[in-house]
């Protein structure tokens, strides 16, 4: 398939209105984000605090991951996003009327934070069963491509203008994020699908757990999964950015703009790249010397007292964590029947929320136990290891060499 036709998946009205949804959506949250952990390390000059903003935002992934799968097979996704994004939209005004009121302490960032990641737990995997029904048959890989395109441009943009704006006053950084918020809710509002939804399965028990054992009678989804599951988990070290911008690198919010937002340059690129060069082979092996590679720059990051080389290394990471990010999507969305998309997605979403969230946590408490430099050391090789052990557990995903059609 030609560059030209990867490129006119924008000009499909419907995927057009997902993308810049997702871009909005997305870079208010990273704008969120760097405000949320700049305020709270400022209150508490504390590693565990920052742990802690990725537990309580992945605690009700836990509980409503079996009801956020029945929910986006059984309802419009494009109402459920609009929905999840405009609570988000609402959470981001909380906390600016929070600062403007002068009430707003830990406990009540951590209460807010607890409401995003809610409403997140039913966005995510709604948005990604989305995309499938979006686009003609056979260009999903691509449009995975630039659905991951759409989250990177938002990761690059959205913290370096959350730290700007936050040296301004944290109120400009959460009203920003507010009004971005609601404009995504509005453009997912607008997308209308021409294609049926499959006919709504009654909620049983079983077909709660359905996506649980569809996942585990597929060997290749279930590495696929997992693997990033305990690479990211073990090797994530975002929740430390604070502590290298002030304490280590010596910077100022902006920095702390600058380094979120050096892992979406390198996966932007990447994105794009695969937009119009898609995976066509050995994609089993791309897919651990990308994880491997996401250790290697981990460790590279951790050592780093330098902006430009901490700078350098995310890019890096960045790039070698959306060729892993491509490859699973296209799996789960590919491997699996639209009926089953949502409760699958749903999983996938889990996976994804324990390995960032919870690993977030991870790196804030071996932090505030062994120093914030050996907790990203440590992490990165942990991800080599994982990467090395599951060549052996998973032959299957090894062997892979084509994604489906």
């Amino acid at each position: 398939m030609t560059d030209a036709v990867a490129g006119s998946l924008l000009r499909h009205p419907q995927f057009a209105l997902f993308w810049f949804a997702r871009v909005f959506s997305s870079g208010a949250l990273h704008m969120q984000a760097v405000a949320i952990g700049w305020q709270v390390y400022a209150m508490t000059d504390s590693a565990l605090a920052l742990g802690l903003v990725g537990l309580v935002q992945f605690a009700p992934m836990i509980v409503l991951t079996l009801v956020v799968g029945q929910v986006a097979d059984r309802y419009p996704r494009q109402v459920i996003g609009s929905i999840c994004q405009f609570i988000t939209g609402c959470a981001a005004a909380v906390l600016t009327l929070g600062m403007l009121g002068g009430w707003l302490d830990v406990d009540a960032i951590f209460a807010i934070v607890a409401v995003v990641g809610a409403a997140r737990a039913f966005e995510n995997p709604t948005m990604a069963a989305l995309v499938p029904v979006l686009v003609p048959d056979g260009q999903v890989s691509r449009a995975t491509a630039w659905s991951a395109s759409a989250n990177q441009t938002a990761q690059i943009v959205g913290p370096a203008l959350g730290g700007l704006l936050y040296a301004l006053g944290p109120v400009v950084a959460f009203a920003s994020a507010c009004l971005l918020f609601f404009a995504a809710s509005a453009l997912c509002a607008l997308i209308r699908i021409a294609r049926a939804m499959p006919p709504r399965e009654r909620a049983t028990l079983k077909s709660l757990f359905s996506g649980i054992v569809y996942v585990r009678g597929h060997p290749i989804l279930l590495g696929t999964l997992s693997l990033d599951l305990f690479a990211v988990l073990l090797g994530g070290a975002i929740a430390l950015l604070p502590i290298y911008a002030r304490d280590i690198l010596e910077t100022g919010p902006w920095g702390l703009g600058v380094l979120r937002s050096s892992p979406a340059v390198g996966a932007l690129a990447m994105s794009i790249f695969l937009a119009h060069h898609p995976l066509e082979r050995r994609v089993g092996p791309v897919l651990f010397g990308a994880v491997v590679t996401f250790g290697l720059a981990t460790v590279l990051f951790g050592t780093s007292t330098n902006l430009f080389v901490s700078m350098a290394a995310l890019l890096v990471l960045g790039a070698a964590d959306v060729i892993s990010v491509v490859i699973r999507f296209s799996l789960v969305q590919l491997e699996t029947p639209d009926a089953m998309r949502g409760r699958v997605s749903a999983l996938n979403s889990l996976f994804v929320g324990a390995s960032n969230q919870l690993g977030e946590f991870r790196a804030g408490v071996v932090a505030s136990l062994l120093g914030t430099v050996p907790a990203v050391m440590i992490g990165g090789a942990a991800a080599i290891a994982v990467a090395l052990l599951w060549v052996r557990l998973f032959p299957e995903l090894r062997r892979t060499d084509r994604l489906p059609v």
